[in-house]
């Protein structure tokens, strides 16, 4: 058989071509996408270490490597906390966990949990209703975004410079609220309530700008609150004194342009799964904290039942007032209240 000059070039052109070919396609299978992910806690927060991380390495191992998460902690991306929403709104990061009270009145219907004397002691309990209503009631005011998780934590501490056995011991005293109600729970009962981010709650108590703060247990080591604040107030019972709401919520676009697969994989991982995984670590955590700040030899009080049901009769304005301005919005306040505690009870009683 005779082979001609143009037929030899033409097998070495694609002898050539081959490799570079297959090389390409190689190159295609094994394509990563990367989610950038920002939150405002230290890298050493529970948050961060047990919560966010894990998942991560969950949605890799999932994946098979083709979908990784690159997790960006205290605001190390740029901007400020109440920034964060936006920042995954505009695409300028993938996802972001934030408070959606950190931008007071821009997620009405995430304050619910959030009313003084709501909430359970539990955060499982809090995390598992919270999630089941957001997809009721949530959806609309985070359309543009898309809403991966929303959840609460379990019940809050008050933690202070001094002790604090009755409601009168409070009167005048500065401390930091996570939320706008929780602020006014506070002044309802005399307490001068001072907002900021939980990352400002150190050098504020050291400096004696405030005399405490009001968080959860598992917040307390990450922001050396144990140190600063000898003395901690447990409100008893169910309901108690507040929880704080969060979500994560991703850019609509990138969530939209995902693989199916990947798409799949990050509904699957978050929803009422990744809620009841933040439920069950500040349960776990805030047990772990607690007994550590025993330990320690710092003071744990619990407020009396009768100071309790003071401090309900005294915060009832605060959710009348609630209520109204939900009217104002076109939201049923009421409804969503009762929503919440049917949640709560379902939750409570599984």
């Amino acid at each position: 058989m005779t082979i001609s000059r143009r037929g030899v070039v033409a097998a070495a052109g694609g002898l050539i071509a081959a490799p570079a070919i297959l090389g390409a396609t190689s190159a295609s299978a094994q394509a990563v996408t990367t989610l950038r992910f920002h939150h405002f806690l230290p890298a050493v927060s529970n948050v961060h270490t047990r919560l966010i991380m894990p998942w991560a390495k969950k949605v890799e191992e999932i994946s098979g490597g083709k979908l990784k998460v690159q997790v960006f902690p205290a605001m190390q991306l740029g901007g400020t906390p109440p920034q964060l929403y936006d920042q995954a709104k505009d695409g300028v990061v993938d996802m972001v966990w934030t408070l959606p009270g950190a931008t007071p009145g821009r997620f009405p219907s995430a304050e619910v949990f959030e009313l003084p004397f709501i909430a359970n002691q539990k955060g499982i309990v809090n995390a598992r209703a919270a999630h089941e209503f957001s997809q009721t009631h949530l959806l609309n005011e985070t359309k543009d975004t898309k809403l991966l998780c929303y959840w609460c934590h379990d019940g809050g501490v008050l933690h202070s410079t001094r002790k604090v056995e009755k409601l009168e011991d409070l009167k005048g005293m500065k401390l930091r609220f996570p939320a706008r109600l929780t602020g006014e729970a506070l002044k309802a009962v005399g307490v001068a309530a001072i907002g900021m981010p939980v990352t400002q709650v150190p050098e504020s108590v050291s400096q004696r700008v405030i005399d405490g703060a009001i968080v959860a247990w598992e917040v307390v080591p990450s922001i050396k609150l144990a140190e600063l604040a000898k003395f901690h107030l447990e409100i008893p019972g169910n309901p108690t004194l507040y929880t704080a709401a969060f979500f994560i919520v991703m850019n609509n676009e990138k969530y939209a342009g995902l693989a199916p697969e990947f798409r799949k994989i990050i509904d699957d991982t978050m929803g009422m799964e990744f809620a009841t995984a933040a439920g069950k670590m500040w349960d776990e955590a805030g047990a772990e904290v607690k007994e550590a700040v025993r330990k320690r030899g710092n003071t744990i009080t619990v407020l009396p039942e009768s100071e309790k049901q003071a401090w309900i009769k005294a915060a009832e304005p605060v959710t009348a007032k609630w209520i109204e301005d939900m009217k104002a919005k076109g939201l049923d306040g009421a409804k969503q209240i009762a929503d919440a505690k049917a949640l709560l009870a379902k939750y409570a009683a599984s």
